[in-house]
């Protein structure tokens, strides 16, 4: 009644063209976030990950190794997806090769 038919129609319109750009705003500072998270916490992670796994596929026999359970031992065989890990003299375990935490240098083991 107090609105005009030709004003009424046309406010939706006029309305939505300047809601286009406020949703993009909107949605601004959450792709900002996820690209801080990117940087900061999923790169460096995947970068971790790759350096693993060329540390695991370079494992060969002789190598001392530390085990994500804490057993520090010697590698004696090396299968597919296991490896063969002296932890003491005439004490031979089987260990997964994901399980290898760290290389150790030469010499470590006495």
């Amino acid at each position: 009644m107090f609105i005009s038919n030709a004003f009424a129609q046309t406010a939706p319109a006029a309305a939505s063209g300047g809601d286009m750009g406020s949703s993009l705003m909107s949605m601004l500072p959450l792709v900002l976030m996820f690209v801080v998270l990117y940087f900061i916490m999923i790169r460096p992670q995947m970068k971790k990950q790759k350096e693993h796994r060329a540390m695991i596929d370079a494992l060969a026999k002789g190598d001392e190794v530390t085990t994500a359970g804490g057993l520090i031992g010697k590698v004696t065989s090396i299968g597919e997806g296991n490896i063969g890990l002296q932890i003491a003299n005439g004490v031979e375990v089987q260990m997964q090769r994901s399980a290898v935490v760290q290389v150790l240098p030469k010499g470590t083991l006495k």
